[in-house]
C-alpha cells in the first residue's frame, strides 16, 4: 500500500493538479483575508482572531477538493488500468486507503502554509499574543477533519463513474449537501423536533462545535464515521468492478 500511496501523491505533485489545487487555495485565501476590503479580511476584524479564515476555507474546499478527487478511480476505469491495479498484491483497501491518503496528505499540504497567518494575527494583535491559540488548533483540526471527510466522499464519487466530469458534480453536491444543505434544511424550521436531527446530521454542525474552541470526541467520531461511512461505500463500488 506504501507503493500506491507514494505513486498517487507523486501523480499530484508531479502534474499540475496538485500545484494548481495548493497554489489557488493559498491565493484565493490570500485574497480574500489579506487584501479585498470584505468581511473576511482579518485586518479589518475588531479581534485578533482567524474566524474569518476557517469560515471561508470549508467554501473553497467544496470545489477545490471534488476537483482532485475526481480521477482517483474515474481516470483508472477510462484508461483501463483499473485492471492492472487489480493484478497487484494489494487488496482493494489497500488500494482505496493509498489514493484517500495521498488526496489528505495534499490537503495537509495545502494547508501547512497559512500557519503563517496565525503568527501574523499573533504580532499584530494588541498586546502582542493576545490571539486564543488553543481555539486556533482546535480549529484547525476541524479544518483537517471536514476537509478530510470531502477527500473521502470525493474518492467515493470517483468509483462510482469512469467520468471526471460526473464524479466532480456528485462529489461536489455531496459535500455541499451534507455540509450545508442539511444545516439549511433545518434552519426552516417547519419538522419541529426533526429540525434539530437534521441539523446534527450535517457536518457544519460539528465543524461549527469545534471551531467555538472546544474539542469534543462526540464532534470527532462523527467526522471518523462520515469518512467511514464513503469509505466502505466506495470500497463496495470497487469490488463490484472486478466481477
Amino acid at each position: 500500500m506504501r507503493a500506491l500511496y507514494f505513486r498517487e501523491l507523486s501523480s499530484f505533485l508531479s502534474s499540475t493538479i496538485g500545484y494548481v489545487f495548493v497554489l489557488i487555495y493559498l491565493i484565493a485565501s490570500w485574497l480574500f483575508h489579506w487584501i479585498l476590503a470584505y468581511n473576511t479580511n482579518l485586518l479589518e476584524g475588531s479581534e485578533a482572531d482567524l474566524i474569518p479564515f476557517f469560515n471561508l476555507s470549508p467554501v473553497i474546499f467544496l470545489v477545490l477538493i471534488p476537483a482532485i478527487t475526481m480521477k482517483s478511480f474515474a481516470e483508472e476505469r477510462r484508461t483501463g488500468t483499473i485492471e492492472l491495479l487489480f493484478t497487484r498484491p494489494i487488496s482493494d483497501f489497500g488500494i482505496l486507503m493509498a489514493k484517500y491518503l495521498a488526496g489528505v496528505t495534499l490537503l495537509l499540504i495545502a494547508l501547512l502554509p497559512t500557519i503563517s497567518y496565525y503568527i501574523t494575527m499573533f504580532y499584530l494583535g494588541k498586546p502582542i499574543g493576545i490571539i486564543d491559540g488553543g481555539a486556533t488548533l482546535t480549529s484547525y483540526i476541524g479544518l483537517l477533519l471536514l476537509g478530510s471527510t470531502f477527500v473521502a466522499i470525493g474518492v467515493f464519487a470517483s468509483a462510482l463513474t469512469s467520468s471526471q466530469i460526473i464524479a466532480f458534480i456528485v462529489s461536489m453536491f455531496l459535500c455541499w449537501f451534507l455540509f450545508d444543505g442539511l444545516n439549511l434544511l433545518g434552519d426552516f424550521g417547519q419538522l419541529g423536533a426533526l429540525d434539530y436531527v437534521i441539523k446534527y446530521l450535517s457536518l457544519a454542525f460539528h465543524y461549527d462545535s469545534i471551531k467555538k474552541g472546544v474539542l469534543v470526541s462526540e464532534d470527532i467520531l462523527f467526522f471518523l464515521s462520515v469518512i467511514f461511512l464513503f469509505l466502505f461505500a466506495a470500497h463496495a463500488a470497487i469490488k463490484t468492478l472486478k466481477r
